[in-house]
């Protein structure tokens, strides 16, 4: 998922039974552990939708020129920002109704896997060419000293472990596995004996392994969006990047002549795009199109916010894990929506809400645990569901055993993540122009990949406003003709 939110009043229907090892009043779960990721610029994200009926009395806007406006500055678009700024002469300004890991960026768990990706799928050349510019990056801060990736992006190169517990999911890994080797992955397929070899604390059972891709690493999205905003910051003094947080993007400005779009009218500002204007939102991004092209309502890109819970325990000693872990049931509920997949594991989802939970485990730099994760379809809603925090923890307990014996005082040491990932019912991101108007550029749909595709998006997008070919191909993820399904 790409930022964490803030949960606002409690929900009583979710309090979970006395008997739940997972304890806590709602009152201190809202006070200490729903936790500000940027406590240095606090703010919290105008829904949407309600932007026009919050739009502030009429003010003097102050006016800036730019050649590039992206509005949304979660990775998508600070990472088009930075493309943009360190491979072309051009200017950028990214405005953003919060500020950055405020959305779905900074509530994931920094994966950057390739063990849940199809080669030959619409996204695999997009996630191919993402890793590969991850690599470069992390090995750029190597070269520069100080602490390294591992200290500036939370870099690790843990590996990964698509895990199954049955001869089916071992059927289906195997598969994977050799698709993935095929396709020129490292990847190795193990039995629970050798799986147990890696992982002691795994249980999975006799018929039971997991596919494994020791090239695959994780980030911290917070300490990946320092860095990035710190080079973009860096083109500040040659006046060509601007960023302006805590101000919503308010409605397109136009030509009155010819119609054209010319820039973006904020709260407090007007940002003239003389290129290109970007609308990198996330889920929020349908909302903002149909406030900024009322006049052409036939235009509706079917994001939708797809909530998730992740649960994060500081410095966590009760269990050890040395790479990153994730259920073959992930990948069934990810792409259950847009190809039919059976779901391979416990639960599944459907169009009204119902929740899924699926394994995902990694431990980061700090000795911090992560555990998720959860998918439901429930708006935009940011209140924490004590009932889903269980569900985690006790599916995470299913796969180690020695967290049945840990009882979890949510208040100690605790952090929960929520956030809304930007979910496309065909399972893949919008990236390209909008019809009629060439010089205004979508780029949202990610799900929980945005962190993982943001390099490879950032260069696609910089792509597009250059007239370049690129590197990956465009037409998988153009908008044009595409949702006629969804209207």
């Amino acid at each position: 998922m790409d930022a964490t939110a803030f949960a606002s009043a409690p929900n009583p229907s979710h309090a979970p039974s006395s008997s739940s090892s997972l304890s806590a009043s709602y009152s201190r779960v809202l006070r200490f552990s729903v936790r500000d990721p940027w406590r240095r610029r606090r703010g919290q994200r105008l829904p949407l939708h309600a932007l026009r009926s919050q739009r502030p009395e009429p003010a003097p806007a102050s006016a800036s020129h730019h050649d590039v406006v992206v509005v949304g500055a979660g990775i998508i678009g600070l990472s088009i920002a930075r493309h943009l700024l360190l491979h072309t002469p051009l200017s950028v300004a990214v405005a953003d109704a919060a500020v950055p890991c405020t959305g779905a960026t900074g509530a994931g768990q920094g994966y950057l896997w390739m063990s849940h990706r199809t080669p030959g799928s619409d996204t695999w050349e997009l996630a191919v060419r993402s890793k590969q510019l991850w690599e470069e990056l992390a090995a750029e801060v190597d070269g520069l000293g100080g602490g390294g990736a591992r200290e500036r992006l939370g870099w690790m190169r843990t590996g990964s472990l698509l895990v199954g517990r049955t001869s089916e999911e071992m059927a289906t890994l195997e598969e994977r596995t050799k698709a993935l080797s095929q396709a020129g992955i490292r990847a190795e397929c193990l039995s629970a004996a050798s799986l147990h070899a890696l992982e002691p604390e795994l249980y999975v059972g006799h018929d039971g392994g997991a596919m494994f891709l020791p090239e695959d690493c994780q980030i911290d999205a917070f300490q990946a969006v320092s860095l990035i905003e710190k080079t973009n910051g860096s083109y500040s003094s040659e006046g060509r990047y601007m960023e302006i947080y805590n101000d919503p993007a308010m409605s397109l400005v136009r030509s009155e002549t010819t119609g054209t779009v010319q820039g973006v009218q904020t709260s407090k500002h007007i940002l003239y795009g003389r290129k290109a204007i970007v609308i990198a939102s996330g889920a929020w991004t349908r909302t903002l199109l149909r406030s900024f092209l009322e006049p052409n309502p036939t235009l509706d890109i079917p994001v939708m916010p797809r909530k998730g819970h992740l649960l994060v325990l500081d410095k966590f000693d009760k269990l050890k894990l040395n790479h990153g872990l994730m259920e073959l049931g992930y990948v069934g509920h990810q792409v259950a929506k847009s190809s039919g997949t059976p779901l391979s594991s416990e639960s599944s989802e459907d169009e009204h809400g119902a929740l899924s939970i699926s394994m995902t485990a990694t431990m980061n730099t700090k000795g911090n645990l992560i555990l998720g994760s959860s998918r439901e379809f429930k708006g935009f809603s940011r209140e924490v569901d004590m009932s889903i925090l269980k569900c985690i923890w006790d599916r995470a307990a299913e796969f180690f055993p020695t967290l049945k014996n840990v009882h979890l005082d949510i208040d100690e040491n605790t952090e929960i993540r929520i956030g809304h990932r930007p979910f496309m019912p065909d399972g893949k991101p919008v990236i390209g122009s909008v019809p009629d108007l060439p010089n205004v550029l979508i780029a949202t749909g990610h799900e929980g990949s945005g962190l993982a595709l943001a390099l490879g998006t950032a260069e696609m997008v910089t792509d597009m406003i250059l007239g370049n070919p690129g590197k990956v191909d465009f037409s998988p993820f153009s908008i044009k003709d595409r949702f006629s399904a969804y209207d």
